[in-house]
Parts: C-alpha cells; sequence; structure tokens
C-alpha cells in the first residue's frame, strides 16, 4: 500500500501544479493585457509560453501515468461511468489547450509588434478574448475533475 500513496501523492501534485500553473499564468497575462504596456505584454507572453512547457506539459503527462497507475491498483475499471466522465473532461480540456497553445504563440508573435510599434494592436486584443474563452471552461472543466476525485459520484467499478 506505500507505493499506492506514493503514486497518490504524485498524482496530487501534478495536478496542483496544473491548476497552479493554468491559475498564474492566466492572471499574468490577464494583468499583462490590461496593462497595454507592449513590452509588459511581451515579456509576459514569452514567459507564459515557458511555463506552460516546462510545468503544465509534465504535469499533464505525469497525471495520465500516476492516474493509470492508480486505477490499476485501485481495481477501476476503465469502463466505468466515472472513468467515461474523467476521460471526457480531460479530453475536453485538451481540446480547450492546444488552440490555447498555439495562440499563445500568435500572442507573442503580436506582441512583438506591438513593441516594435509602441502600440498594442488591435488583433492582439481580440486573440487574447479568445485565449479567455478557451481558457475559462478548460479551467471550469479542471476543477470539475477534482470533484469527480474527491466525491467519485459514479461508479468505478
Amino acid at each position: 500500500m506505500e507505493y499506492y500513496l506514493v503514486f497518490k501523492l504524485i498524482h496530487i501534485l501534478a495536478a496542483v501544479v496544473v491548476t497552479g500553473t493554468g491559475a498564474g499564468i492566466a492572471f499574468f497575462m490577464f494583468m499583462a493585457n490590461r496593462s497595454n504596456n507592449p513590452q509588459a505584454i511581451y515579456i509576459t507572453t514569452q514567459h507564459v509560453i515557458l511555463g506552460d512547457w516546462i510545468f503544465t506539459a509534465p504535469a499533464v503527462i505525469t497525471q495520465i501515468i500516476t492516474g493509470v497507475i492508480l486505477m490499476n491498483m485501485q481495481g477501476y475499471s476503465f469502463s466505468s461511468p466515472w472513468f467515461y466522465w474523467v476521460v471526457g473532461l480531460f479530453v475536453f480540456i485538451g481540446l480547450c489547450w492546444i488552440p490555447v497553445l498555439k495562440i499563445q504563440y500568435k500572442l507573442r508573435e503580436l506582441a512583438k509588434v506591438s513593441v516594435d510599434e509602441n502600440e498594442v494592436t488591435p488583433e492582439f486584443k481580440l486573440l487574447m478574448r479568445k485565449w479567455t474563452l478557451l481558457g475559462i471552461p478548460a479551467f471550469t472543466a479542471i476543477m470539475g475533475i477534482f470533484w469527480l476525485m474527491v466525491f467519485k459520484p459514479f461508479s468505478v467499478a
């Protein structure tokens, strides 16, 4: 049982990293965007992309690996309603996150143009709205997965 607790701890820590990094990235992008300071926006977009690759991507991979290991250790069924909900939300988050990653690269390019022009471009502002609109449901789905993990409202067998 001691290995179970180790994997559970790693799984929880990875979930905290995903959630915390997502919330932090959203906050700093929002604040940089509000500042209308092209240089601050450009630097923030660079750091956001880096943060996603250093923290979010490895934590997501860790979540998948430890999740499968924990399900096997607990004897949970991969065809249970609970698992389908977890996977469905996880896939939904991925379907939001992948376009967000692509948008972040475009935002960084537009932020560089904004620095060169010393004014935030309207294209940046429009794309930032799309980035936000994808992030809100993804973050809500993360909260849904936390709820499923804690309360297990559906059968796991």
